[in-house]
């Protein structure tokens, strides 16, 4: 998450929020906002006013309810009144202004005859200076004739529509952007004191202020994102609530631990009580003393790969190449690039930080004239590779070239550095998503074309679309970060399409609504329903294998909730795939006699039953793991689990602390390189992750 003013106070004085679906969901009336604020508000001098179209009764009804925190002022019925919560009466003065030219029985009689089809709203949304009605999928000219007939009647109005559906007449100068100008003045603050959170077409009028501050959730109207496109707002990522949080976060008005992941405590679940029942007969204190050792021996790890062309895959002193072994001698994108983003913990570490840089320069000036980022660059004589086995290109090398490089200037916040290279990021950005052949917001991947390059997954398969979900969100934070709002809020709301076809397309329910004319992968979801995401759906068939990494990281990235993410964690545990170390990559395994067992999958005894891609441990998506679980809130859990992390980089070939490649999935035992660097730089990250050493 990036921050706005992560190195100095923000500027904020107030916050003028909508109410629903910017602050709870409309319909439900969930929210994790009330929760959030009021863990944190001691924390912060910053005003909280709501500017909803709710009225005032309707709204301190909320409030009393506990669904919405307490504020200072409420701006209610669309800008037509403001209350000062702390004194509990409303500002009559600013009734005065509204008075000017408003006729609340002419403008009952305009709307009477008017000849398109309106109705009017309940009387419990209509006050003396407002009239609100429903008037469906009006367009733009049919909401402009109805201002005509205003002014034919010589009546200087305020007409704001909304939701698609939302027809209000306010005084001519009420909206929620006067309101709060009013507002302002009275307090003696500027506009660029205040930040503004919204999620349909009457709340454009906050965001017209000049040099106002704005968050615009994920749920919002197309009106309102065609408003705010070429502002100064942030996108993000999570709806109602969440989104809000999000933005706070990002203004640096709430701190990074504010993001609630949780909605519902899961320790009382039996399986996961029980698994903390077991943790609790542990030693902790003597599992943090082989956690830190192993944090230590993971630096030195990782400075073992470093070259004056960036993290070699693993250390070339220690690994004598033997045929194609060769290849591990060089700068891989995908590998040199969880390896940035791994240790970026230790960007004070000027030799770390250098390599950091220079892993991403080596790649960048590699990338291909249609935009193709190298799959690896051999360090003895920089000479690219833009494939991988058999020839196939490689799909998530450049994917998460464009998450690192995101990763990297987040934290370095080196602007000139992200200036140098956005086009390449584009150009990045461009080839990557000419692999959507059919437009339908998921990449077609070859067969092979991926980290599982000897493991026939193909078509739409989850891990990659959800590194493809979340290089659209690192796209549009970098465009943000050079003020370009407008394709920035393309590539977010982008990815929200991206989201939403991957719990489509991978989250299979029997609770789908079905049409006819369904094709194949759909039918699916006639089948059953599942705890996890499916690793794989084609036109003509799926794969209900656990893709492990794939749905670590889909909560990780934000693609999917808590709840998801919790039903699938108890699936893994009561499965074992944290057994007997953190973790195996996908369960169940594949056996020959499987429809989906491919001979070459013996090539080099690699992939036999688990091994390598098909089930074996990978210490580096232990990492990963680890965080996993934190992000859910189970710290005792993901303590116990890199305990587990440590015990397995400690083993190794020749010597303890390899960091090794992988590990054979029943017998623990370590297989692969030594001194990987990956391994090592995403041990690095979990123990920064849950605090055990400090930055």
């Amino acid at each position: 998450m990036d921050k706005k003013n992560s190195d100095q106070k923000h500027n904020i004085k107030l916050l003028s929020f909508d109410i629903d679906n910017t602050l709870i969901d409309f319909h439900t009336l969930k929210s994790n906002f009330t929760k959030t604020w009021n863990k944190y508000k001691y924390k912060t001098d910053v005003l909280l006013t709501y500017n909803t179209g709710r009225l005032i009764d309707d709204t301190l009804n909320l409030i009393e309810k506990g669904i919405l925190p307490k504020p200072d002022y409420i701006i209610s019925g669309v800008g037509t009144h403001i209350y000062d919560y702390k004194n509990q009466q409303v500002l009559k003065e600013f009734n005065d202004v509204l008075d000017d030219g408003w006729d609340l029985k002419a403008v009952e009689d305009v709307i009477l005859n008017t000849s398109h089809s309106i109705s009017e709203q309940p009387s419990k949304f209509q006050h003396s200076y407002k009239r609100s009605y429903f008037f469906h999928d009006a367009t733009l000219d049919l909401i402009e004739s109805i201002e005509q007939d205003f002014v034919k009647a010589n009546m200087h109005i305020n007409v704001v529509y909304s939701g698609n559906k939302f027809l209000d007449i306010l005084p001519k100068w009420a909206n929620k952007g006067n309101a709060l100008q009013w507002l302002l003045n009275k307090l003696e603050l500027t506009t660029n004191d205040v930040l503004v959170a919204g999620d349909s077409g009457n709340d454009s009028a906050m965001f017209d202020l000049n040099d106002i501050n704005g968050i615009v959730v994920a749920n919002a109207h197309e009106e309102l994102y065609k408003f705010t496109k070429y502002r100064k707002v942030y996108h993000a990522e999570g709806e109602n609530g969440d989104g809000t949080i999000e933005g706070l976060v990002y203004y640096g008005i709430l701190p990074e631990d504010a993001l609630i992941t949780c909605e519902k405590d899961h320790k009382d679940d039996f399986f996961i009580k029980q698994e903390l029942s077991n943790i609790a007969e542990e030693d902790e204190g003597e599992k943090k003393v082989l956690i830190r050792e192993g944090y230590d021996k993971a630096v030195e790890a990782l400075k073992k790969n470093i070259t004056p062309l960036g993290f070699s895959a693993c250390s070339i002193i220690d690994n004598v190449p033997n045929g194609t072994d060769e290849n591990y001698h060089s700068v891989w994108a995908r590998d040199g690039a969880i390896t940035v983003i791994g240790s970026l913990p230790l960007i004070h570490d000027e030799e770390i930080h250098k390599c950091q840089r220079q892993t991403l320069v080596t790649l960048f000036e590699h990338i291909s004239r249609n935009g193709q980022i190298p799959s690896n660059v051999r360090i003895k004589d920089n000479v690219p590779d833009y494939s991988g086995v058999g020839g196939i290109c490689s799909i998530d090398s450049g994917i998460w070239v464009v998450i690192a490089f995101y990763e990297y200037v987040h934290v370095t916040k080196d602007i000139k550095f992200l200036r140098k290279y956005i086009s390449d990021i584009k150009e990045t950005m461009r080839w990557i998503g000419a692999h959507d052949s059919n437009n339908d917001a998921l990449l077609e991947i070859p067969e092979a074309g991926d980290w599982t390059d000897l493991f026939g997954g193909s078509y739409n398969i989850l891990y990659d679309e959800i590194l493809w979900y979340r290089a659209n969100v690192c796209f549009g934070r970098m465009l943000e970060m050079l003020g370009d709002y407008e394709q920035a809020g393309e590539n977010i709301r982008w990815s929200q399409v991206i989201k939403k076809e991957i719990l489509q397309n991978f989250w299979p329910s029997t609770q789908q609504k079905l049409f006819s004319g369904v094709s194949f992968a759909e039918r699916q979801f006639t089948l059953g329903d599942t705890p996890y995401l499916i690793a794989q759906t084609t036109p003509f068939d799926f794969s209900w294998r656990c893709d492990v990494f794939g749905n670590v990281l889909a909560f990780l990235q934000g693609a999917i909730d808590s709840e998801k993410a919790h039903q699938t964690l108890k699936f893994m545990l009561g499965v074992g795939v944290n057994e007997p170390f953190p973790v195996s990559n996908v369960y169940p395994v594949v056996s020959p006699g499987d429809p989906d067992w491919k001979p070459y999958y013996t090539v080099n005894l690699l992939n036999l039953p688990n091994h390598y891609h098909n089930g074996g441990i990978w210490p580096f998506v232990g990492g990963f793991w680890v965080k996993y679980i934190n992000k859910l809130g189970l710290k005792d859990m993901a303590i116990s689990e890199l305990h587990k992390l440590a015990l397995i980089n400690k083993q190794g070939l020749t010597d303890e602390w390899e960091f090794t490649e992988w590990a054979h999935g029943t017998t623990g035992r370590a297989m692969g390189k030594a001194y990987q660097a990956w391994s090592a730089a995403q041990y690095i990250s979990a123990c920064h992750d849950l605090k055990i050493i400090k930055k």
